[in-house]
């Protein structure tokens, strides 16, 4: 996927199910994602029938999630253009206990990149 991005940290707070439209529901998490001496609280979206795959995850729990960027365009009623940007979770999981400690993972990368791929164009 083009937009596919990866972020590792702990669940910080997760919603119930909300059924915004009789054809469209949400739950929304939050991630804390180390980045040197600030933390950041990232909110995460999951809908349809991908709702119920946070109910085996627990705040305090570390996940890994790959997520795609989602944004669009809205007029509202005062006729002003107002824009949403959604992280929308496609795969969850327990992060791997066995990572060593110093591995940092408070970076958001593109899923699927790596520093060798970065220098694969090089003309030199």
């Amino acid at each position: 996927m083009a937009n596919s991005y990866e972020a590792v940290g702990t669940l910080h707070h997760l919603t119930e199910i909300q059924q915004v439209k009789d054809t469209f529901r949400k739950r929304e998490f939050v991630l804390e994602i180390q980045d040197g001496n600030y933390p950041q609280h990232i909110k995460f979206q999951v809908t349809q029938d991908r709702c119920s795959i946070m109910d085996s995850y627990k705040v305090g729990q570390q996940l890994k999630v790959l997520f795609n960027l989602r944004g669009r365009p809205f007029q509202n009623k005062d006729g002003q253009t107002v824009y949403y940007t959604n992280l929308e979770a496609w795969r969850i999981e327990a992060a791997g206990a066995t990572a060593p400690a110093t591995t940092d993972y408070s970076q958001i990368t593109p899923a699927g990149s790596s520093a060798k791929d970065d220098f694969d164009d090089v003309p030199f």
